[in-house]
């Protein structure tokens, strides 16, 4: 059992392998090495987890996860909801890793390499939900990430979910939408295998 604690951790009925996870390392042993923070699975993702359990969609037949890295919230409502998900990376090295991750959870997810600002209306029009964990990280991602929110609404996205630690980047995106969009921020925290505390940007546009 110590030796599966150090190899993964289970958080809301989903395996979250560690970098020491046979599976993982078998990824690493390719050579591969995510850039743009895609080398791990961050907390953020957990309070995006915590809150959808606690308050699930109504709808989550499609739904875009955008800047997965390892891709735990999507694997997460691909597991619970039986959605449909498209896991979107500006990097492409992150996705075997996603892969490794999903096939662990007995799942799989479509993936898509595209950065924030390539994500068009007419694509973000064939979801019914867009979630993302971590993604203001500088505050150069502000715009990028507010002019997606901003086409997703008028794509007719349903709802649109984004999780921080609290960054002042993520603040400052979070303002804008509750300006343009009414978007509201909730304090959120989570507690039992995983601890993590920070902010969810909730814009429902249904």
């Amino acid at each position: 059992m110590a030796t599966k604690s150090r190899t993964e951790r289970r958080f809301r009925g989903v395996v979250m392998p560690t970098g020491s996870h046979p599976t993982i390392r078998k990824v690493k042993r390719q050579g591969l090495e995510p850039s743009i923070h895609g080398n791990k699975l961050w907390k953020s993702s957990c309070l995006l987890i915590d809150y959808l359990k606690k308050n699930p969609p109504e709808h989550s037949r499609h739904i875009l996860d955008v800047g997965c890295g390892w891709g735990i919230s999507g694997i997460w409502c691909a597991k619970n909801f039986n959605s449909s998900v498209t896991s979107v990376d500006a990097d492409p090295d992150v996705f075997p890793f996603l892969q490794a991750t999903a096939e662990i959870n007995g799942v799989q997810t479509e993936h898509l390499v595209s950065r924030f600002e390539d994500l068009s209306t007419k694509q973000l029009s064939r979801y019914d939900m867009l979630i993302a964990a971590d993604i203001c990280f500088w505050d150069e991602l502000v715009k990028p990430v507010t002019k997606m929110v901003d086409r997703a609404v008028k794509a007719g996205v349903k709802q649109i979910l984004i999780a921080d630690p609290e960054r002042a980047p993520f603040f400052e995106v979070a303002e804008r939408c509750a300006d343009k969009h009414y978007a509201e921020v909730l304090e959120w925290n989570t507690q039992g295998a995983i601890e993590a505390s920070g902010a969810i940007m909730v814009l429902e546009n249904a």
